[in-house]
Formats: C-alpha cells, sequence, structure tokens
C-alpha cells in the first residue's frame, strides 16, 4: 500500500486516534472536579495545561530540529504512546495539581504527533496538498470530538473512557510505524531560528498571515473547550432533563462536524484561494458566536443547528493558515515562521480558555460567547487584505 491517498487515510486514522488525548479531561470536567476537588479557578486548566505543554513541546522540538534528527514516523509513535501514557495516569494521581501536570505532559507529547503528521502527509502530495491536510486536519478534529460523545454514553464513569482514548492513542501510534512509508517529496524541516523573527515580520503577507491565525484561534479552542457548558446551560434553561448528557452530544456534533468543514476548505481553497476561503470560513464562525445570544434556552432543534454550523466553519480555516504563512515567510524561515505562528496561536487561546467562564459568571452562558466574535472578524479583515482576485 503506497499510493499517496491510502497513505493519507493511514496517516489521518492515526491522527484522530491520538488526538482523542486533546479533550479528554475537558469532556469530563464535572467528574474530575468532583472526584480530585478541583477548585473553580483551576477547572480551565485542565484544557490550557494541555495548550501550555503542547507550545513547551512545539518549542523544545523546534530548537532541537527532531524533525530532521529523528523520522516523523518515530516522532509520532514516540508521541502517540507518551501521551497515551500521561493521559492513562490521571486515573492514579494523587491530587489535582498532579492531574494539571498530568495534563500538560499529554500536550508536550501531542507536539511530537500533529506537526510530524502534517510532515508525513505534505510529503505525499504536491498537487492538491491544500485538500491534503483538510481532511487531515478535519480527521484530528474528529478525534478531538470524541471524548464529548464517550461522556454521553459512559455517563460519570470517567475512568473508561480515559482508558478507551489512551488505547486508541497508542494503536494510532503503531499504525504509523507500521504502515505508513515518507512520501516522493518529503522535505526537511526548517530549522528555527529566533533572530529571524523580525525578518519574517517584515514580510507584508506573513504578518497578515499569521495575524489571521491569531483571530481563528482566539476563537477556536475556547468555543471547543466550552461548547458542552454552554450547549448544557442552554438546553437547561430550555427546560430538558439530562441536559448534561445532550451537551455532550451537542459538544460531540459541533466539534465533530468541523471534519467536513476541513474537508470541503481544502476542496475549496485549491480553487477560490486560501485567504478567501478563510475569511469566509472567520465570518461565518463570527456570526455563529454571536447568534448564540439569541439561540440560548430556546428549542433544542436550534441549539444544535447552530453549534454543528458553528463546529463547520469555526476550523474549516485551519490548514490554510500554515499555507499561507509558507508562501509568504522568507524561503529560508519557513520553519520559524510556522513554529512563531503555532506557539503565538496557542498561548492566546489561553486567554479565551480563562476568559469565557469568567463572562459567565459575571453575566450568564448565554452571552459568554460574544467574547470570541472580535477574533474572527479582525482575522477575516486580515484575509481581505490578503486575498487575490478570483
Amino acid at each position: 500500500m503506497s499510493s499517496p491517498w491510502a497513505m493519507l487515510g493511514v496517516v489521518s486514522l492515526a491522527q484522530f486516534l491520538a488526538m482523542t488525548l486533546w479533550f479528554s479531561a475537558t469532556a469530563v470536567t464535572p467528574s474530575l472536579v468532583r472526584d480530585f476537588a478541583i477548585p473553580a479557578g483551576q477547572v480551565a486548566w485542565l484544557t490550557m495545561a494541555v495548550q501550555a505543554g503542547f507550545v513547551v513541546g512545539t518549542l523544545v522540538s523546534a530548537l532541537g530540529n527532531l524533525a530532521d534528527v529523528v523520522n516523523a514516523r518515530t516522532l509520532m509513535f514516540i508521541g502517540s504512546l507518551a501521551g497515551a501514557a500521561a493521559n492513562a495516569a490521571v486515573i492514579i494521581a494523587p491530587s489535582s495539581t498532579s492531574v494539571i501536570v498530568l495534563r500538560f505532559l499529554t500536550g508536550a507529547a501531542l507536539a511530537l504527533v500533529y506537526p510530524p503528521g502534517m510532515k508525513i502527509a505534505a510529503g505525499w502530495f504536491r498537487d492538491r496538498r491544500g485538500l491534503a491536510l483538510g481532511l487531515l486536519i478535519g480527521a484530528l478534529t474528529l478525534g478531538k470530538a470524541l471524548p464529548h460523545l464517550l461522556t454521553a454514553l459512559f455517563g460519570d464513569n470517567w475512568h473508561q473512557p480515559m482508558l478507551l482514548v489512551s488505547g486508541l492513542a497508542a494503536l494510532g501510534g503503531i499504525m504509523v510505524l507500521a504502515v505508513v512509508r515518507d512520501g516522493p517529496y518529503l522535505a526537511a524541516t526548517a530549522p528555527f531560528a529566533p533572530h529571524a523573527i523580525r525578518k519574517i515580520l517584515s514580510s507584508r503577507g506573513a504578518r497578515l498571515a499569521t495575524f489571521g491565525y491569531l483571530g481563528h484561534m482566539w476563537e477556536l479552542y475556547a468555543m471547543w473547550t466550552w461548547v458542552a457548558v454552554f450547549a448544557a446551560a442552554s438546553l437547561t434553561a430550555s427546560g430538558m432533563t439530562n441536559a448534561g448528557a445532550a451537551g455532550s452530544v451537542a459538544a460531540f456534533l459541533a466539534i465533530g462536524s468541523g471534519a467536513a468543514g476541513c474537508g470541503l476548505a481544502g476542496y475549496l481553497a485549491d480553487r477560490f484561494g486560501k485567504a478567501r476561503i478563510a475569511m469566509w470560513a472567520m465570518l461565518a464562525s463570527a456570526a455563529c458566536a454571536a447568534l448564540t445570544v439569541v439561540v440560548f434556552g430556546t428549542s433544542p432543534f436550534w441549539l444544535y443547528a447552530l453549534v454543528m454550523i458553528w463546529g463547520f466553519a469555526v476550523v474549516a480555516d485551519s490548514a490554510q493558515f500554515s499555507a499561507l504563512v509558507s508562501e509568504h515567510a522568507p524561503k529560508e524561515h519557513i520553519g520559524t515562521a510556522l513554529t512563531l505562528q503555532t506557539c503565538v496561536g496557542f498561548l492566546l487561546t489561553m486567554v479565551t480558555i480563562e476568559g469565557m467562564p469568567r463572562l459567565a459568571e459575571a453575566t450568564s452562558w448565554q452571552y459568554a460567547s460574544l467574547l470570541l466574535v472580535p477574533g474572527p472578524l479582525l482575522g477575516a479583515w486580515a484575509m481581505s487584505r490578503l486575498k487575490k482576485p478570483i
């Protein structure tokens, strides 16, 4: 099995399996809060620690140039197994602090899964790379949605979903090492050079692409982190019983619908331009974030419809930002530009992940998503400056 699409299928499946680790704790937050007596001020760190770990892992990998020292398939294998072990260890964690530390280690391990997977996929495609990477990100998006479905199925029994996703992640790592081969277009990873940051930012295209990505990240992970809580609050206000499980289903549908959004956006980006598709996606997601105020507490039908459309749009543009930075950054500093984009973007996610529940506490969950609206609007403005005429 050595066709590009077959290899993409295996890598995408492995990414799907490994990325179930990302929101494994977020999906069972109420149970973890209960069993570990996690203070209210630390709850957001169940997700924020993963973000911070991913940033540190990305920086260490870039500074050590691991992607060139170690084969990308081996990195994915190591990252998947290390992440699986850290995730499973939550079950025997002695305190809430140790849970947060284990979530940080999980995020650091996933830094060895996500970027190497992108590199492997890109190595099999020269043409239609936008579609290929869109499908890959769609697969990992679906993986991030799965824990919410497992929570709806298992309820308060959070040990079984945590162990299950650890097993899935380990399986994904084994699959990559055993089945996947390097593609004909596999390129060396450009090293990280901090002194080149000024040169990168002097490029108008790289600045706009990075600014657009930051607007995208301002919204994306906060939406993914809190959509289950928002949905449960809305469903409770509408009079639904067992709103917690229904909120988990809503989160699965919202995040999972992004897989289709990534695939369609990748297909369209190859035809209409990456910046234009990213702009359209961000305008749609900003509108959805604003409309949460309107649908809150109304019929569950409208809630489910909105979060699915929102989830479809909010991640649809994700694959296009890396491609845009690669196109506009100085060729000798592409690796630095991508590392800078990723690290600053994931650090920014921590602001809105922390900010949304604070706004909800000050007002209500009906208005919390308004915090996210400025990000995609500013990102869409940046893409409007970058897009090319059709």
